[in-house]
């Protein structure tokens, strides 16, 4: 019999062989992590839909940024659900709105943290879309002069990163141009460049009381179906000056993490979106996965997929899995 001179076996046979040759590596300084701000003091209401995730106060969230800061996560992505809602979502530019308040006592706290600030209105608006509505429909150039306040009042609360993710064609460039033009050339922007119109969404919405009161957002967010339309987008994107650009969802994206790879040499990141949170923790919890194998792995595959980071719920617990 001939047997094999090459044995791939022979570099799989302990964990320090194994190590040696690992061609994709998960850190810590791979991760972001959302937190959901709400008004009040001391509040931490538990997301039903999401166990282990929380609307938080000011102060609370603060606390769990510091305390992600500690684990070695290098940043948060900031939500904000405000009081009031209105038509056009206008407590998005307000200078005391709570994504504001939370980006200060964030930077006070925790200066060397880099805080993202998502920039849409889905969580502002009274109707739950992202932007401006006429006749139903999104009007996007009108939405775009809203998301220029809106990004210029997070870079003067101290933001470092604003990400706009609400779709809208030339969403980049007005951010870009608004930034320049108030003197905040140095505030980075991460595109939601390739935003899927998934049902992956559902926890999410519940967390910031954003799904909408009519219709849905297919007109906006893009086919599950493309793949070149999402290069294309992200090219678009590159063209009007973002810094970063994104892929979301990622478990069911990943092939688009990939393409966007192959295509595009800029940092990409991947949102690792409530719907697969929540799943992973469901199943967890009622034993049918081992849930800290699960994590890493998923995780694992999005680095190896192409992304340089990733935007996930899971970012707290798997820092303290790295640590072992």
């Amino acid at each position: 019999m001939n047997y094999p001179d090459y044995r791939p076996r022979r570099m799989r046979r302990t964990e320090g062989l194994r190590r040696l040759v690992r061609e994709t590596r998960l850190s810590v300084d791979d991760f972001i992590y959302p937190l959901f701000c709400v008004p009040g003091s001391g509040v931490e209401k538990p997301i039903s839909s999401m166990p282990g995730q929380f609307n938080l106060s000011v102060d609370k969230a603060t606390e769990h940024a510091a305390r992600a800061y500690d684990l070695g996560i290098p940043s948060v992505l900031l939500f904000g659900i405000p009081e009031h809602k209105d038509a056009v979502g206008s407590e998005a530019w307000k200078d005391s709105g709570i994504v504001q308040k939370a980006i200060r006592s964030i930077k006070k706290q925790v200066p060397n943290m880099v805080v993202m600030v998502d920039s849409c209105f889905c969580e502002y608006t009274d109707h739950g879309h992202c932007g401006v509505l006429r006749e139903g429909e999104l009007d996007n150039d009108a939405s775009l002069e809203n998301l220029a306040r809106a990004v210029v009042s997070y870079a003067k609360a101290g933001a470092d990163v604003v990400a706009p993710s609400g779709m809208l064609d030339g969403f980049v460039g007005a951010c870009r141009e608004s930034l320049d033009e108030e003197h905040y050339d140095q505030v980075a922007i991460m595109a939601y460049s390739a935003k899927y119109a998934s049902g992956y969404y559902g926890p999410f919405r519940e967390a910031v009381e954003s799904a909408p009161q009519h219709g849905d957002r297919r007109g906006y967010q893009m086919d599950p179906a493309n793949v070149a339309e999402a290069v294309r987008e992200v090219s678009m994107d590159v063209a009007e000056g973002a810094d970063i650009v994104m892929v979301k969802p990622a478990m069911a994206y990943l092939d688009i993490v990939r393409a966007v790879s192959d295509e595009i040499n800029m940092p990409i990141c991947t949102y690792a979106v409530s719907g697969e949170y929540a799943m992973i923790e469901a199943a967890a919890a009622n034993g049918w996965i081992d849930k800290e194998r699960i994590v890493m792995e998923t995780l694992l595959g999005m680095r190896r997929a192409g992304a340089d980071m990733i935007i996930t719920y899971h970012a707290p617990y798997a820092a303290k899995l790295l640590r072992k």
